[in-house]
């Protein structure tokens, strides 16, 4: 048996939403927990498929891993394993974030290339030039990257692209290296700064979280900690282009507001009311559409612009607005892949290299599509909630990883969603 969701389409989003730990987050702080010896509590975990595949990772590795709730709490030995080639490596691409920590620890990691979502090529060439900057040799071997070192010191690293992977690995790597490591065009994404606040939590000496440029410290032992993994900005992002595409009224909580600047001055573009509450329980947005959204152009960069995580949205509400928009996709080449799906939903979209044209029509048509990531996934859905009739959105598992309780907070919104055996 397996399972779809059943959308029927014409539902109006109203209420309020919460949003737990980012995805793009969580997994980078397990991976983190690796770096000292120790329980290591991380609170605020996401619901999703990822996490428990990332504790079976750092088991394999010799941890003690108890996941209850929204909590996680990792024991890391003193005597890790350097082999992290284990099956649930290869389901996920976050996998790839434990070669920073182990190098780091070890000295020694044999990681087997990583898995996830079909959204283009994603290479690994600045983990492996990173790492022997810092002293440590990186070879492909057996389906696995392999890296070894008898000793990491501090350098002057500059990526040619602000990869979030990339700054992740070297930045667990430099924390226990010896002298100081400068890292420029350091990837700039909250989730960046929110490893960085716990590495510093664990003892570590790193400065310009935020900043293109992160000078690190080197120290000799990290020890654990207890950290709070900060609110998903995409899954907040996914409900704001929810409540524009329905001409909903929806109460986002849980995510730091700022942010979606970017992506909150979008809405306002096509047409939305959105109010901002800042810090405490209240944290996040409220969006408020009446009418028609207009169209709206939208580009990918990395943060602080346009998350290309967020672009299937961009595309699914270009669908049901105004007028033309034009995407532009400057990170992966295979995102574009949804289109196909939104066409069989009855989108007008063309694409032409890293460009999609679409021009709205009033109303999408029911048809079953298939997801192939997470936000295509979401963004099909959504398309579905403003399309005449059932859409059945098939290989649901990918939203899973990414969404804890999807279709239950969307039926808490109004929606008529369900789950479907089949």
């Amino acid at each position: 048996m397996s399972e779809h969701f059943r959308v029927h389409g014409g539902a109006r989003l109203v209420g309020e939403v919460d949003v737990v730990g980012a995805k793009n987050s969580v997994l980078k702080l397990m991976a983190a927990a690796l770096l000292a010896e120790g329980t290591t509590t991380i609170t605020n975990c996401p619901d999703i498929l990822d996490v428990p595949l990332m504790a079976d990772a750092l088991r394999s590795l010799g941890c003690e891993v108890e996941l209850d709730g929204d909590v996680a709490r990792i024991t890391t030995p003193q005597e890790l394993s350097h082999r992290a080639d284990s099956e649930a490596m290869g389901k996920l691409r976050a996998s790839i974030c434990v070669l920073g920590p182990l190098v780091g620890r070890c000295k020694r990691a044999v990681v087997a290339l990583p898995g996830g979502d079909a959204i283009g090529s994603r290479p690994l060439d600045m983990h492996q030039s990173g790492l022997e900057k810092l002293g440590a040799r990186t070879w492909i071997e057996h389906g696995c990257i392999v890296a070894e070192a008898e000793g990491l010191h501090g350098t002057q690293i500059w990526l040619d692209f602000p990869s979030m992977g990339a700054t992740e690995n070297i930045l667990m790597a430099a924390v226990l290296a010896t002298g100081t490591t400068v890292i420029d065009n350091a990837a700039r994404e909250p989730e960046i700064v929110d490893l960085c606040l716990m590495l510093n939590q664990m003892g570590a000496k790193v400065e310009g979280a935020g900043t293109s440029t992160l000078t690190v410290h080197g120290v000799t032992e990290l020890k654990p900690t207890e950290h709070r993994v900060i609110g998903d900005r995409i899954v907040g992002a996914t409900w704001g282009f929810a409540a524009v595409m329905t001409r909903g009224d929806v109460r986002v909580r849980g995510v730091n507001p700022h942010h979606l600047d970017l992506v909150l001055e979008k809405l306002r573009m096509a047409g939305a009311e959105v109010t901002v509450y800042e810090g405490g329980e209240d944290e996040g947005f409220r969006v408020v559409m009446e009418g028609r959204p207009k169209a709206v152009d939208f580009v990918t960069l990395p943060y602080p612009g346009f998350a290309t995580d967020n672009q299937p949205f961009a595309i699914a509400l270009s669908t049901v607005s105004e007028g033309t928009a034009m995407i532009t996709e400057n990170l992966f080449e295979s995102r574009f892949r949804f289109i196909d799906e939104m066409i069989r939903l009855g989108a007008d979209a063309r694409t032409d290299g890293h460009h999609a044209v679409i021009r709205g029509i009033e109303k999408l048509s029911s048809a079953p599509v298939w997801a192939s990531d997470i936000r295509a996934g979401a963004g099909l859905v959504l398309a579905g909630l403003c399309a005449d009739g059932a859409t059945e959105v098939y290989e649901i598992f990918h939203i899973e990883r990414g969404y804890p309780g999807f279709v239950e907070n969307l039926r808490k919104l109004g929606a008529d969603v369900e789950r479907v055996s089949s």
